[in-house]
């Protein structure tokens, strides 16, 4: 048994390009997933650093009297403006960092760990990970699929996906690309990934 830490490995890719489903995949395989998107939601209610950096940058309204984050109001003040969503950015991204470097070092008997993120290489977040994979899909289908998930109109879709880093570029950054392009086999592409990174970490 290899008694070295776990390999960092990042999972990214853009806005409706299937990054949860390929992590279901990954974690039927035993890999634990960290979601970086879904824990900052968690940590801007309950971190006490950040719920006050927010409001101190955003206002006592970026937070309902119960506490909870008013998502709408944050949503509408930093999506057309650039320079907020920095700052936003700036308070979110250091704690979730922090957050999953020690969520990482609690995993244990596993070859690696997964952080799943969208703006894994916008954050710099990539720097700190041994390896990253990004799940690649054609542009069309990702836009139905997100207009199918939630709702939104292709306008809205195509202005979150302005904000992002293109396709392509994360595709020439990353170690390991899977296809989800609906032709491909997921499961395939994945259990591959996963061997080889196994085998990365039985040699370390």
């Amino acid at each position: 048994m290899n008694n070295n830490l776990p390999l960092k490995i990042g999972i990214t890719g853009s806005i409706g390009s299937g990054k949860t489903t390929v992590c279901h995949i990954f974690e039927s395989l035993g890999i634990p997933v960290y979601y970086a998107d879904g824990r900052a939601k968690w940590l801007m209610v309950n971190d006490p650093r950040l719920v006050s950096g927010v409001k101190k940058e955003f206002g006592e309204e970026a937070y309902y009297a119960n506490g909870t984050l008013n998502r709408h109001y944050l949503a509408q003040t930093v999506f057309h403006d650039a320079a907020k969503l920095k700052v936003l950015n700036a308070l979110v991204h250091p704690i979730i960092a922090d957050d999953s470097e020690r969520w990482h070092h609690g995993q244990e008997g596993v070859p690696y760990t997964l952080k799943e993120a969208a703006l894994l290489f916008e954050s710099n977040n990539h720097l700190k990970l041994d390896k990253v994979i990004a799940v690649s899909c054609p542009e069309n289908i990702r836009i139905q699929r997100v207009i199918k998930r939630d709702g939104m109109t292709e306008e809205e879709v195509r202005a979150r996906m302005d904000k992002q880093m293109p396709d392509e570029e994360k595709i020439a950054r990353a170690d390991y690309i899977i296809n989800n392009d609906g032709q491909t086999s997921l499961v395939q592409q994945v259990v591959k990934i996963h061997n080889t990174l196994k085998k990365i970490w039985l040699m370390m």
